[in-house]
């Protein structure tokens, strides 16, 4: 992750990619994503983004609900550049640990998970598979 520069507050754009999960979707290597998930941080749509005065309130996630089938996808990016502009503005870029514990509370709700939806390079995961990658 890029250093910030003192006394900023905001954290800079280049802070919020992955690199490596960026390559990982280029070549459409799930292993690689898995590993990319496992040892960096994801960009996150945020609805609300966290209290910058308060380090415990990491914002409200976005998810997007099928109104037909009434299904729930995370969408996940490697970049913030990523994210379709219809998505709410917000982003948060979030660890492992995170993510981990976010699908692990949600397993029941969330049916599938989108990285880099609207490209250059997406790809599609169930829950339960990115759980797996991310124990291992």
């Amino acid at each position: 992750m890029a250093k910030k520069k003192p006394g900023s507050k905001k954290p800079a754009p280049q802070d919020f990619r992955s690199e490596a999960l960026a390559q990982a979707l280029e070549k459409q290597d799930m292993a690689a994503v898995a590993l990319a998930l496992r040892n960096g941080n994801t960009v996150v749509p945020l609805i609300k983004p966290g209290a910058r005065d308060n380090p415990l309130d990491s914002g409200e996630v976005w998810t997007y609900r099928d109104a037909s089938t009434g299904d729930v996808a995370l969408l996940l990016f490697s970049d913030a550049k990523n994210k379709p502009a219809n998505l709410p503005p917000g982003v948060g870029i979030y660890s492992p640990t995170w993510l981990k514990s976010f699908l692990t509370t949600h397993r029941d709700t969330i049916t599938t998970v989108f990285l880099d939806i609207a490209g250059p390079h997406p790809m599609q995961a169930p829950p339960a598979e990115l759980l797996r990658a991310l124990d291992a």
